[in-house]
């Protein structure tokens, strides 16, 4: 689907229009998503307070007892023991207490 110019050369119009609709199409279904995606997951660790129940990238639920800068302290288990650090990005959930 080419189109013939003058002296025999080809128009490159309509194969730069495909890809500018392959890039569009990209954009809007890969790239967009994600950038939605991480805004969301950042708000949710902007939002992260002492006492909320977080599940972990390694599937473990706790309990957030303190915050620091990118780091925080979560407490699993019933015994109250074990205190683990880590970066606020290993949260992958918050639940708020009280709601349910």
């Amino acid at each position: 689907m080419s189109v013939l110019l003058s002296e025999g050369t080809v128009s490159s119009v309509p194969m730069l229009l495909s890809l500018a609709v392959l890039f569009g199409f990209m954009y809007f279904f890969m790239i967009r998503p994600q950038q939605k995606e991480a805004k969301k997951k950042s708000a949710m660790l902007a939002e992260l307070a002492v006492g909320d129940t977080v599940l972990t990238t390694s599937g473990f639920y706790g309990v957030v007892i303190d915050i620091a800068d990118d780091t925080v302290i979560v407490e699993f288990g019933s015994n109250k023991n074990c205190r683990i650090p880590m970066q606020k990005d290993a949260v992958a959930a918050v639940e708020k207490p009280g709601a349910e």
